[in-house]
């Protein structure tokens, strides 16, 4: 082998030595910064604005909450649509809610999400929408959040703040666009999102699958029920429709849905019950 052969493998080296660096180096560098830095007092103050229940958690998940929003904020690109401008009121206050679901438990911190698009207000699509039947609808549909399986959320941000001013209502843009996130985790978005063990999806099927029924039951009787009737469209809705009562009115539906309840106390790995209380834990910063 010549001088320039040797030479050219060198170099070649060297660049395979430093995308190696590049990809696996600088992105754990990257995180270790985050991760060390302070969290902002602007943020702090709309954390506690935009998250009525994080005065009530406990020290540690208060601290976990601040991590997670953090790592959020600085790996996922908010765009503004129609006008939106987009500052820290609204990548906080959507990172708070959306981080809401990662809490005190192992996740993949939405790895395949890379931007969260926002407009003013409610928008109009027009695609094709399935319901659990394989029936297609055509046409305009005006929507206040879609998730996407292609790294994307979208949000009308007058939605997420009516989410922001009442978090006991059952209702919340966020809440319901990410659950949609974490089912789409297991490759496919079916109402099942990645459990922790084999052995959990029995249950989950039998659980999740009886209240879905009672539920579509219900509302073709036009029965009032406690999970939003929207959760009868298919088990991908009914999933993220429990998921927001679960977090915003977990008192009620302990209550009434006593082991649908107990399947998503499993799932997220909290008990929002402990927020709702009169003992409020001393906040830490």
């Amino acid at each position: 082998m010549d001088l320039k052969s040797i030479i050219t493998l060198i170099i070649l080296w060297l660049l395979v030595v430093a995308v190696a660096a590049a990809l696996f180096v600088y992105p754990r560098y990257r995180r270790k910064k985050v991760d060390e830095s302070p969290f902002p007092a602007p943020w702090l103050q709309i954390l506690r604005r935009s998250l009525p229940i994080y005065k009530t958690m406990w020290p540690d998940q208060q601290r976990e909450l601040r991590q997670l929003i953090k790592r959020f904020v600085d790996n996922k690109q908010f765009v503004g649509c129609a006008g939106q401008a987009i500052d820290d009121e609204v990548r906080i206050t959507i990172a708070a809610n959306a981080c809401l679901l990662l809490l005190n438990r192992p996740s993949h911190e939405y790895h395949d999400l890379r931007a969260i698009l926002v407009y003013p207000s409610g928008f109009k699509v027009n695609h094709d929408k399935y319901d659990e039947f394989g029936l297609v609808t055509h046409g305009e549909h005006f929507l206040i959040g879609e998730s996407w399986s292609n790294g994307k959320v979208v949000l009308a941000w007058d939605s997420v703040q009516q989410s922001v001013r009442n978090f006991a209502d059952g209702h919340n843009v966020v809440l319901h666009e990410f659950a949609h996130q974490l089912d789409h985790e297991s490759g496919i978005t079916n109402g099942a999102p990645l459990l922790y063990n084999k052995g959990a999806y029995g249950d989950w099927a039998r659980i999740f699958s009886t209240e879905f029924q009672q539920l579509q039951h219900l509302s073709d009787s036009h029965h009032k029920t406690l999970i939003d009737a929207y959760g009868a469209s298919n088990p991908a809705e009914f999933f993220a429709v429990v998921t927001e009562t679960f977090y915003e009115r977990p008192h009620d539906l302990a209550a009434r849905h006593a082991e649908l309840f107990d399947e998503l106390k499993s799932y997220y790995r909290v008990d929002p019950r402990e927020w709702q209380t009169a003992n409020k834990p001393m906040e830490t910063h």
